[in-house]
């Protein structure tokens, strides 16, 4: 069915587009022209967004898994609403996604939820215990996208090196979350706020310990690498370098930790306890640069939805994570209106730069945005099962009116 929208302002960063105009969709396709076609619904678009669907390159759904913290089709639909049309998953899942039949399970759920197209990170060793490799090809086979190790440690470097080189030799897109465990063992970032709390902190070098190992291993094998939840300013710059020396890498960072500080743990409020940890406010400002200078490639949103018992513990004992699908578009324009990232900007870290790392030719569908709606994040007005999010009772702007798929 076509449809006629009048009025809109499209934006598609891959083309190049912006401006003002009336355009035809037709099956989630824009049409490039008008003859032949007849309409049937026409959108005054005026005011209004229109641009390519987002892509999540982290998102957990809860599956496989007790789905007491959600499921393909709630976590879906979800993103569905936020904008995502498509999700990748990493491979910490219970159990863990380490074999085909899982992969193709959790590929099928998707496909019957029909919301957004589900991909999935087959696990880099077995059961993510980081000593006997996986069977990567049998992964491939069963159509996984890429291969990680989620935050789970390697028993050693040696075994790493192996993976990535077993990984390049299949072409296939290494994922890291980097932390090193024995510095990660606390539950905040290591600073003022970690202090007055009393509360075991995780320093910056945490990630960054990790990460400069796993770039130095990139180099050695020429395997391609994705750089996943950024936290700190240190990163930002080790990934630049890299890219300076001309290594085959992406990174990205969540829509959190662009927005808030560690500030926000304050009062021990365990919906802002988040791993990584929300760090210092510099390190939030060289994440925000990073974004609009292209350092960092894409925007997730690190979706973890939790039911509300895993946040009423002591924070120390809280489980980390935060629903986020929902939340990350009108975060992303508040980023535009404060003047840190254009529309453009923003639109190439949610859409044009995760496609291309998925190997997508052309988006999987358009949204239509009022970037001017208010909306209250309530239990009610989110549709993932998970409500744990710091901004409960926040009023948000900007929201998706609609999606063509």
């Amino acid at each position: 069915m076509a449809v006629r929208i009048d009025n809109a302002r499209l934006i598609d960063p891959a083309a190049g587009h912006d401006a003002v105009t009336s355009v035809i969709l037709e099956n989630g396709r824009l049409m490039t022209g008008s003859a032949g076609f007849t309409a049937a619904e026409v959108i005054d678009g005026t005011g209004l967004l229109l641009t390519p669907a987002f892509v999540d390159l982290c998102a957990r759904l809860r599956e496989p898994g007790p789905k007491v913290n959600g499921g393909v089709a709630s976590e879906s639909q979800a993103a569905r609403a936020g904008g995502f049309l498509d999700v990748l998953v990493p491979p910490d899942t219970q159990p863990v996604l380490d074999s085909g039949a899982l992969i193709m399970q959790l590929l099928e759920r998707g496909e019957e939820a029909g919301h957004a197209r589900v991909h999935a990170i087959g696990a880099m060793t077995r059961g993510l215990e980081g000593r006997a490799l996986s069977n990567m090809a049998r992964l491939v086979k069963a159509g996984c996208f890429g291969i990680g190790n989620a935050r789970a440690p390697f028993a050693n470097a040696e075994t790493a090196l192996h993976c990535l080189e077993y990984a390049a030799t299949l072409g296939l897109t290494v994922f890291f979350s980097p932390e090193e465990p024995s510095l990660a063992r606390g539950c905040a970032h290591d600073g003022f706020m970690a202090a007055r709390l009393g509360l075991p902190g995780i320093p910056d070098t945490a990630e960054t310990i990790a990460l400069a190992t796993q770039l130095l291993l990139v180099e050695q094998t020429g395997v391609k690498a994705h750089f996943g939840q950024l936290s700190c300013k240190s990163s930002v710059e080790l990934i630049r370098i890299a890219k300076e020396k001309g290594l085959n890498i992406t990174a990205d960072v969540a829509m959190h930790h662009l927005h808030l500080t560690d500030a926000a743990i304050d009062g021990f409020n365990s919906m802002a306890h988040v791993r990584p940890p929300l760090r210092s406010a510099s390190d939030r400002e060289a994440l925000r640069a990073g974004v609009k200078s292209g350092i960092i490639d894409a925007i997730c949103s690190d979706h973890q939805p939790l039911d509300a018992s895993a946040k009423l513990a002591p924070f120390p004992g809280t489980e980390p994570g935060m629903s986020t699908l929902e939340t990350v578009l009108p975060l992303g324009l508040q980023l535009v209106r404060e003047g840190v990232l254009t529309e453009t900007e923003l639109l190439r870290a949610l859409a044009q730069n995760p496609a291309a790392l998925l190997g997508q030719q052309k988006p999987s569908g358009w949204l239509l945005i009022d970037p001017e709606q208010k909306w209250t994040v309530t239990a009610d007005a989110l549709v993932s099962t998970g409500k744990n999010t710091p901004w409960l009772g926040r009023e948000m702007q900007g929201r998706v009116l609609r999606v063509f798929s």
